[in-house]
């Protein structure tokens, strides 16, 4: 009977001290969150409740466990789970907290400061850097527990002997790799480009959605999303539009007839950016930039705060301007004249004897048809 209450009672304690224990932080937390509103920390902890339980129970089992009198079986399995619990716990529980004190401080900084492209970087930073101590205290954490093992730490030995040939080996293999990991870093730090920002990449337009330590992902004005090495926005060239602001001057362009009215087209520009609300009513203009023997080219140039708005203000006045010179300059369109090849009145009679039978004549391509013939002639 001893040898079952024995280890219940060990067991038991444990788990009853660490709700206890849990309990009394989560309460402290609530408390110091209720006290301290502007402050998103003390909320943010309340979200390692769970892996500091599991760390906790882990660590008083890890502790009380040889007092439950198990065989030495039984003993050195369970010693060896608990512990592999304890180091995973541990490794959950120091993600979670970075987590928290990274999100606090970026909450409070994007609250203090109304810059968006500050505020922008600064999310990209704090992404990377807490995605970079994850994969260290993930990497620790597995090393540590294989650790345990008393197989893996004669292999260690070996492995530490061997150390500069495989660092030369794994380089080489994970060259590109390790370049888009230095690539993330650059630019994460070097604000190359941030989270938010408006690309052109291969000839696609779209927002950056995600960054990561390996590769970009470019959310398209179609919802698709591509996902592009971070190492080709350090090696080749791309367009930012929201670097160094985000206003945006767009153009429209209409391939119009000689005759086109330009001076109302330029009043009837400005009316049509009065009732548009996505224009910022910075600048616009209207001009004649290119002639061709048929047609002449007109830009129109607008202004919006931003690579959405400059878009809406570019297809209202593309479409309001062409409905407007539809209905009163239809003239104003191009337009292909086509018509017969007259001859003129001295070729009509080159003989004099005005004979227009066997006069030559042309189709509307101006190729000459002989008339056919009548009688035995």
């Amino acid at each position: 009977m001893e040898n079952v209450l024995r280890p219940l009672i060990v067991i038991g304690g444990s788990l009853v001290l660490t709700l206890l224990v849990v309990w009394t932080a989560d309460l402290l937390l609530r408390r110091a969150d209720q006290r301290h509103q502007g402050v998103p920390l003390w909320n943010l902890l309340r979200r390692c409740r769970l892996p500091l339980q599991f760390a906790m129970c882990a660590a008083l089992l890890r502790a009380s466990y040889d007092q439950a009198d198990l065989t030495d079986d039984h003993s050195a399995g369970a010693g060896q789970i608990l512990t592999l619990v304890l180091i995973g716990s541990t490794a959950w529980l120091m993600v979670r907290i970075a987590a928290a004190v990274v999100e606090s401080s970026y909450s409070r900084y994007a609250n203090a400061h109304h810059d968006a492209a500050r505020v922008r970087r600064v999310r990209t930073q704090v992404t990377l850097i807490q995605r970079v101590v994850s994969a260290i205290v993930g990497v620790v954490a597995v090393a540590a527990m294989l650790l345990t093992f008393p197989a893996m730490q004669a292999a260690g030995a070996s492995l530490l002997a061997s150390a500069g040939i495989l660092g030369i080996v794994a380089g080489v293999a994970a060259q590109s790799t390790l370049s888009n990991m230095f690539a993330g870093l650059q630019i994460a730090f070097g604000d190359m480009v941030r989270l938010g920002d408006t690309v052109v990449v291969n000839g696609e337009w779209g927002t950056v959605d995600e960054i990561t330590l390996t590769f970009l992902t470019v959310r398209t004005w179609d919802e698709r999303r591509i996902t592009m090495p971070v190492s080709y926005f350090t090696s080749q060239p791309f367009e930012n539009w929201s670097r160094g602001g985000v206003q945006m001057t767009g153009t429209v362009f209409f391939q119009l007839d000689h005759s086109a009215p330009v001076e109302e087209m330029r009043d009837k520009l400005r009316d049509i950016l009065r009732e548009c609300p996505a224009w910022d009513g910075r600048d616009y203009g209207l001009a004649v930039t290119d002639s061709t023997a048929s047609t002449m080219e007109v830009r129109a140039l607008v202004t919006a705060k931003d690579a959405d708005d400059v878009w809406t203000v570019r297809v209202s006045v593309r479409e309001q301007m062409l409905r407007w010179l539809t209905s009163h300059h239809p003239y104003a369109l191009p337009r292909v004249n086509t018509a017969d090849a007259v001859l003129p009145p001295s070729a009509a009679h080159p003989n004099g004897n005005g004979n227009e039978a066997h006069r030559p004549r042309t189709t509307p391509r101006g190729r000459m048809v002989e008339p056919p013939r009548t009688g035995r002639g």
